[in-house]
């Protein structure tokens, strides 16, 4: 009871909200990297996801290639950056922060826009060659609409990375969130800690409710239709077969 108290005088009290130090002030720093990263992950990945899935080919290893990079260690990444002078001597901890967040994003983002633009429905794109449609006509105005569902499946996959890993920045000095989280683990402050942990949850709650809200846009209403008519009848079985066990 004394920890929960402890995190509610924490986070209320003003003073830990004000100055350059503040929560408020760390708290923008973190999504304005986050955004930046998913927006840059975001034109490199959907870019030539759509590319490679519109014409056929190199999808393969260049969906594999990305994945594979998840597997470096991005607090590794991060430490090899920062002491990179290229790196170091430019932006410091942003940008060994920024490269490290985009190698974590653009996996997701890569493979989803790749899919997505595989799986459109052969018979609809016949049907606009058809009606004489040029391949680039075919491409924004039928491909990537159909696309971009699952597209933004991935972008939302990767928000929330991002929000989540970014406080990995604080460790080369990015005044960002992860510096209370650091800082309590430093001093054995569990209550400052949990605090910082608690704040970047929240914020990748928000930024995964932003990227929902953007997938209902972006999802035509007959689709959004029928997954939900799916979703019904997926239920409808689950209880009638219930019924019956009973």
């Amino acid at each position: 009871m004394h920890f929960l108290d402890g995190c509610f005088h924490y986070l209320t009290s003003m003073a830990n909200w004000t100055g350059s130090d503040g929560i408020a002030a760390r708290a923008v720093a973190q999504v304005e990297l986050s955004a930046l990263v998913v927006l840059a992950a975001a034109l490199i990945g959907i870019g030539i996801g759509f590319y490679l899935g519109h014409v056929g080919h190199g999808g393969f290893v260049a969906v594999n290639a990305a994945n594979a990079a998840r597997a470096i260690p991005s607090l590794a990444l991060l430490i090899l950056l920062v002491i990179w002078p290229v790196v170091s001597l430019k932006g410091g901890g942003f940008d060994a922060a920024f490269l490290t967040l985009v190698a974590l994003a653009i996996p997701p983002v890569l493979t989803n826009a790749y899919v997505a633009m595989r799986e459109v429905d052969p018979v609809v794109i016949e049907a606009a060659k058809s009606v004489g449609m040029s391949s680039a006509r075919r491409f924004f105005t039928i491909e990537i609409p159909l696309a971009a569902p699952l597209t933004v499946a991935g972008l939302r996959t990767a928000a929330v990375e991002v929000v989540a890993t970014s406080t990995l920045a604080a460790y080369v000095s990015y005044n960002d969130l992860g510096n209370f989280i650091f800082a309590g683990l430093n001093t054995n402050n569990n209550v400052e800690s949990f605090c910082g942990a608690f704040l970047v949850a929240v914020l990748s709650g928000i930024a995964d409710l932003c990227l929902l809200g953007l997938y209902r846009l972006v999802t035509p209403k007959p689709l959004r239709r029928a997954t939900a008519a799916r979703s019904r009848g997926t239920f409808g079985v689950h209880g009638r077969l219930s019924r019956v066990a009973a």
